[in-house]
């Protein structure tokens, strides 16, 4: 007996099972029954049992002993060589490199604190790609120390690869919460983490004009962002050597004192912004008039208060509504505010309340929404009036929608389109700042006890981040992310609101990429590359040495995502160091 596939023209084949008799030269067939309906699993089974093949249930065969997670480290790992970020942590192979890449690639998989990192190395592939699955807590110590001692050299070689002569480099300051008392660096301090009562670390990180983390420096907490600007210039000029370099900060970071140091550094520009009060002098001398937008959004101005800098206005109508509605609800809420203390005030006519106790009441009142200084008011005891200040409403509607870019930087190096992007460009410092802090990477919070475990620690989550940022451009395909972004980012139009390209649009309408493929979030990519595991298979009954490894086939969206890493275009170092 045998089975023979039949073809059917346009039909799907006929599948039957025959027997053959020869009768003399003549050989006859006959149909014993039509398999069509047969699943191919069947009908393998059926074809090994007429060959005469022993079955035995896949039981029996072998058994998974153990399954470690895969593909997401198989991922990152080829990222990271990808990249050469091995080499560039060091040169030669060693078991601190190893430790150093391992904590790395943990705190994109899953950050936790460095104890937590020797007992999930051993619950995925990772501690055994890199022989690190033994390790313990002082040997990851101990690689922090080394790591910081190489921080310098790291820097300098990601800056010759991403830095260059003349090229913009973004610059901000963020902070993250210390609980302990153990290290100086934790101060109390401008916290924009929003926990009071805990102590703060600074740092700042250097990004090239794409936001591709640099470098990062620690600070203690008690530090103001402006006092950072000196050492940046610092090590753009001395560490990196860049002979010209255009450092981008907000106006908060490159205040008139900052700058005014900056212009004794040769080769250091500069790109910022000016504060309210400074767009307020521009309007009251008659250099900046709200005329100069009624055709164009963007116009250069000069100002005697300015010697040797462009300034160069700008006019958002969206923003400039934005600010509007905001402040009228801001006022509508502070004055139902102010109504309500006016209310029991009125009512306290046995009792009268003091001209203290209402005006502490009206403090109240008027600082919740921060917007004091559109209200006059006075007390006196069981009495309060108040009203709007028309005039200081109008004097700031007046601004809605201006800012004003300041920059060293000539016409012909930096024209005016180019400056507003750059300024506009620091959005991607800020997205640095939340995947530091957000599940992404967890900088916070911060338990170690030393300035050196603290200061390696924040830049292995640098290096973490730098991983991630190469890592969300070459999955750009599969991710909700806008693939053309760095081209139209180059060309549009500078002041208004940027809006999704067409690409983007599609992505969030179909949910799919062009070829099919489910569209993923960052956290979702990983959780399904992970889904590829490793298998140690046992034989029963044989020797123990006989453990084999099986590895998961790729799914169709795993291998893309592989593919999609082998063809990223690798960045080369600009300059000699």
């Amino acid at each position: 007996m045998y089975i023979e596939t039949i073809p059917n023209r346009g039909s799907r084949p006929a599948i039957l099972l025959r027997e053959s008799r020869r009768h003399g030269r003549k050989v006859t067939k006959r149909t014993l029954a039509n398999l069509s309906g047969w699943d191919p699993a069947r009908l393998d089974a059926l074809r090994r049992v007429l060959r005469g093949q022993v079955l035995v249930p896949v039981a029996e065969r072998f058994a998974i002993q153990r399954s470690w997670p895969h593909g997401h480290v198989q991922a990152l790992l080829r990222m990271i060589r990808r990249l050469g970020l091995d080499r560039v942590v060091a040169a030669q192979d060693g078991r601190a490199r190893d430790l150093v890449l391992a904590m790395l690639v943990q705190r994109l998989l899953r950050p936790r604190s460095k104890l937590a990192n020797t007992r999930l190395w051993r619950d995925t592939t990772l501690g055994r790609e890199l022989g690190v699955e033994q390790a313990d807590v002082d040997e990851l110590y101990d690689a922090l120390d080394w790591l910081l001692a190489r921080q310098p050299r790291i820097e300098a070689q990601l800056a010759a690869r991403h830095l260059a002569a003349g090229s913009p480099a973004l610059y901000d300051v963020s902070t993250s919460f210390y609980t302990g008392t153990a290290c100086p660096l934790a101060q109390f301090g401008h916290d924009r983490d929003g926990k009071k009562g805990l102590p703060i670390i600074a740092y700042g990180v250097l990004t090239d004009g794409a936001g591709c983390p640099v470098a990062v420096q620690v600070y203690p907490g008690n530090v103001g962002d402006p006092n950072t600007v000196g050492d940046q210039a610092q090590k753009l000029r001395e560490r990196f050597g860049l002979t010209q370099v255009v450092l981008v900060g907000d106006r908060g970071m490159l205040t008139q004192a900052r700058i005014e140091a900056l212009r004794e550094t040769p080769g250091v520009g500069w790109i910022s912004a000016l504060r309210s009060t400074a767009i307020r002098g521009l309007i009251a001398q008659g250099h900046l008039q709200r005329s100069l937008f009624d055709r164009v959004n963007l116009a250069e101005i000069t100002a005697p208060d300015f010697p040797g800098e462009r300034l160069i206005a700008c006019y958002n109508p969206l923003l400039a509504d934005q600010r509007r509605r905001t402040r009228d609800e801001l006022l509508a809420a502070t004055a139902a505010l102010l109504e309500k203390v006016a209310a029991q005030v009125a009512r306290r006519t046995r009792t009268p309340l003091t001209a203290e106790q209402i005006g502490e009441k009206v403090g109240r009142a008027i600082h919740r929404y921060k917007v004091a200084k559109h209200f006059d008011w006075s007390v006196a005891a069981g009495r309060l009036t108040w009203s709007r200040n028309e005039a200081a409403i109008a004097a700031e509607a007046a601004l809605d929608g201006i800012y004003v870019i300041r920059t060293s930087e000539p016409v012909a190096a930096l024209p005016a389109d180019d400056a507003v992007r750059c300024y506009k460009s620091l959005a991607q410092v800020e997205r640095a700042f939340r995947c530091l802090k957000g599940l992404d990477l967890r900088i916070r919070p911060i338990f170690h006890r030393t300035e050196a475990h603290v200061r390696a620690h924040i830049f292995l989550c640098l290096l973490a981040y730098h991983v991630e940022w190469h890592l969300r451009r070459a999955w750009a395909e599969l991710l909700f992310e806008d693939e053309d972004l760095e081209t139209t980012r180059a060309t549009r139009e500078p002041v208004t609101s940027a809006r999704p390209s067409a690409g983007v649009r599609r992505k969030k309408a179909d949910r799919t990429t062009r070829t099919g493929l489910p569209i993923q979030s960052w956290d979702t990519l990983l959780s399904h590359l992970a889904t590829r595991a490793r298998h140690v298979c046992v034989v029963p009954d044989a020797p123990p040495d006989s453990a084999f490894e099986l590895l998961t086939q790729p799914a169709p969206l795993q291998a893309r995502a592989y593919e999609l890493i082998e063809a990223y275009p690798v960045p080369t170092p600009r300059r000699a160091q």
